[in-house]
């Protein structure tokens, strides 16, 4: 593993465990274990719940006393450093000797530290015998603020989910063109649009439609919202999220969910879905393959569980042999 370049650190509870774990399948192409990840792939925390902390290592070393050789070649001056040390799995190093080794580091370091208010942070952690040394990166939370919207609706989806729907919808791509086709309030876009994702909304609700626009513009963001019928849309999107209505506050049934669905697949040939019911025959019925699955409940009501369906269009052709083949899309 001395060839890798950066460690992520995640946090999630326990009925996000299968969400952030399907999440970073889609991100890094493996699931986090423990709460953390090696990986060459390049993400920014914030733009995830669940990523806590990255690390991107500048050095590593199969023993200790070589790696703080290399740190003092580095020749480090910077005013204001702070020094962590970030414990991985089935790291036994005394808390004392922790301390110890991040002194090491600091005189290694030209510059006056500052643990308060540091202008760059780096970290020490070992893994499987190797040492590695880097400046950390950690999620800045400022999509928190979203959490202060003027309108919300006590059932819209949190914004855990949200981030984690952009990441899956567009496997990290933020080239990929989105659309939110029941977009409620906006709750899903504003996290897209503070990752940088390329999104249009669309909601049959005119009521909803207005609250979201009102949502986006609060902070400073600009993305359309179509107050249509999704058959009614003719832009096509390289993926689609679809929050399906709970019968909540709005009407909902088979009909109207496999219309939703069908007219979403006519645009575009991924489609992240959530439900509150098992949809997996509608989703089958619209000519789409379920890809992947996972559940999230909500913290507190153990009978309010979400299911999250990862689906690709399929297709079939007919071989020589004049027997017909399905397979799945994967436009992304």
């Amino acid at each position: 593993m001395q060839g890798i370049k950066h460690i992520y650190f995640f946090s999630y509870d326990k009925t996000e465990s299968e969400l952030c774990k399907l999440e970073s399948r889609y991100i890094f192409q493996q699931e986090e274990k423990n709460k953390q990840l090696l990986s060459n792939i390049k993400a920014e925390p914030s733009t995830s719940a669940f990523i806590k902390k990255r690390l991107d290592v500048m050095l590593c070393a199969n023993d200790y006393p070589t790696l703080i050789n290399n740190i003092k070649k580095l020749g480090l001056c910077v005013e204001g450093f702070k020094v962590e040390y970030l414990v991985l799995e089935a790291d036994s190093t005394e808390y004392a000797k922790r301390l110890e080794k991040l002194k090491d580091i600091g005189y290694s370091i030209e510059g006056t530290p500052d643990y308060y208010h540091p202008t760059i942070t780096y970290a020490l952690c070992v893994h499987e015998g190797v040492w590695y040394f880097g400046s950390l990166v950690k999620n800045n939370f400022a999509w928190h603020k979203h959490k202060q919207k003027p309108f919300a609706y006590s059932n819209s989806i949190n914004i855990h989910i949200a981030k984690a729907l952009i990441n899956i919808a567009t496997k990290a791509n933020k080239k990929k063109t989105l659309l939110d086709a029941c977009c409620g309030v906006g709750s899903i876009m504003l996290e897209a649009c503070f990752s940088g994702n390329i999104i249009e909304g669309c909601d049959i609700n005119w009521k909803v439609c207005r609250q979201a626009r009102a949502n986006l513009a609060h902070f400073n963001y600009t993305s359309n919202v179509y107050r249509s019928d999704i058959k009614d849309i003719s832009s096509r999107y390289d993926a689609a999220i679809i929050d399906l209505p709970y019968n909540i506050f709005s009407h909902s049934d088979d009909a109207n969910t496999l219309h939703i669905i069908e007219s979403t697949a006519k645009i575009t040939d991924r489609l992240v879905i959530v439900s509150t019911t098992d949809i997996s025959l509608l989703i089958k019925k619209a000519g789409l393959t379920i890809s992947d699955v996972c559940s999230v409940s909500k913290s507190g009501k153990v009978n309010f569980t979400r299911k999250i369906w990862v689906c690709e269009k399929t297709t079939c052709a007919v071989s020589a042999s004049n027997t017909t083949e399905c397979m799945s899309l994967n436009s992304l």
